[in-house]
């Protein structure tokens, strides 16, 4: 693209995926990438399907060479336009082809960019990884990424905001590429170094730690909690009991005593978690720490502080009924979700974790991805519908590609009348 500027045009486009139009400035902000590439030659073209991705794939391709340039917030732009395109619509052979040079614009900015930057190329490199699956590429993704996400993670001078996002790309990646379990537990132990810090002192008492340092120990453990799902039963007591490789039930129980809501909620889940998979390997597993435990979780789940927010407290309480009915009497609450004609079912807390997780990535979009998306309908065993035979329906198609002209005429006829408008407030 020329630097210099072209005459008679004020939209010249920019690789940080905005446009230098004041006219156009507010209608293309509040636009999604996708909606746009519908409206671009609307009028020339229709909405044939295949222009239309072509237009899309263009525009994609102009954000990730915009990854390269000289501007900090051009760079950020373009990671958050990409993020966006890649969790609105499934496009894992457009990302095959172009894993590659992302990741090297992510790894340059993990390395040199500032906060804003490390954290919008962390949540770009985890959308890719749920786009291209349990492939190879994503393997190497998590080995090329590993070692500067754990450099920053460790880092105390970096801060905590940027380790907390860190801790959870990482953890994402890792449990997305279906590492060695060996190599897991080596993470797993690296997030507890982290989360250590919010156990009870050596008398007993509540470590002081900042807000901030909260929300990092938060990550921390969820990211372990994660992790923990990829663990098959059979070891889970020995592991927790009769070596280092995971920490005790004691030493995890004493995060419920954080002044943090999200550390509570983050160890009362890793509890029901060791719990579920302890308890498919030995029915009594852990009864008298179990017995003890319960204790606590009644003051969490009946907790009427007032020196705590409101809302947190309502928070707490209902997550900690869930956990505290799940110890005492091994019922799990059932969720159900729903997306098309099919319907997921959440009946463990293995599940309900990894479902989480996806859902922090993908946002509403998730439905999209579980229609699409092999490795999640792998992950949560999602039987494929038999095909039905049935003839395309030309009228429902004419009625739908009439239907998004209308909207693309719609919209542009909005815009042209507030130009109109401005011209006539002016005059």
């Amino acid at each position: 693209m020329p630097k210099g500027k072209r005459k008679g045009r004020s939209d010249r486009r920019r690789y940080d995926g905005s446009f230098n139009s004041s006219d156009d400035e507010s209608f293309m902000d509040n636009a999604s990438i996708i909606s746009n590439s519908s409206e671009i030659r609307s009028g020339e073209d229709g909405d044939d399907p295949e222009m239309l991705q072509e237009q899309l794939e263009e525009k994609l391709c102009e954000n990730i060479d915009g990854l390269s340039q000289k501007s900090s917030q051009g760079r950020i732009n373009c990671f958050e336009t990409l993020t966006k395109a890649f969790i609105k619509k499934c496009m894992p052979v457009f990302i095959r082809d172009r894993y590659f040079t992302i990741c090297d614009s992510i790894e340059r900015s993990l390395k040199k960019g500032a906060a804003a930057e490390k954290i919008a190329a962390v949540e770009l490199a985890a959308v890719i990884c749920v786009q291209l699956g349990g492939e190879e590429a994503t393997e190497e993704i998590c080995r090329l990424l590993k070692p500067l996400l754990l450099t920053l993670i460790c880092d105390n001078t970096v801060s905590p905001l940027v380790r907390s996002k860190c801790c959870v790309a990482l953890g994402n990646i890792t449990f997305l590429s279906g590492g060695e379990i060996g190599d897991v537990i080596l993470l797993m132990q690296q997030f507890e170094t982290i989360f250590s810090a919010s156990y009870l002192k050596g008398d007993g008492s509540v470590p002081t730690i900042s807000p901030d340092i909260g929300v990092l120990h938060a990550s921390a453990i969820q990211a372990w909690n994660l992790l923990f799902t990829l663990l098959s039963p059979g070891n889970i007591g020995t592991m927790i009991n009769n070596s280092k490789a995971l920490p005790s039930l004691e030493k995890l129980s004493e995060l419920l005593e954080s002044p943090h809501l999200d550390v509570r909620l983050a160890a009362g889940e890793a509890l029901s978690l060791i719990f579920e998979l302890g308890r498919e390997e030995c029915d009594d597993f852990e009864e008298n720490f179990a017995l003890d435990v319960t204790e606590n979780l009644k003051q969490l789940a009946t907790d009427s502080h007032k020196y705590r927010a409101k809302k947190d407290r309502k928070q707490q309480r209902a997550t900690f009924r869930d956990i505290l009915q799940f110890i005492e009497n091994d019922v799990v609450p059932e969720l159900q979700i729903k997306f098309g004609k099919e319907t997921l079912m959440l009946d463990s807390w293995v599940r309900r974790k990894q479902y989480e997780m996806l859902c922090n990535i993908l946002g509403p979009s998730i439905n999209v991805h579980l229609t699409d998306n092999d490795l999640l309908r792998e992950i949560f065993e999602i039987i494929v519908p038999p095909p039905v035979a049935t003839t395309p329906n030309q009228d429902q198609m004419n009625r739908y590609r009439k239907r998004l002209l209308n909207a693309a005429n719609y919209k542009a006829r909005t815009v042209s009348r507030a130009r109109n408008r401005d011209k006539r407030s002016d005059f």
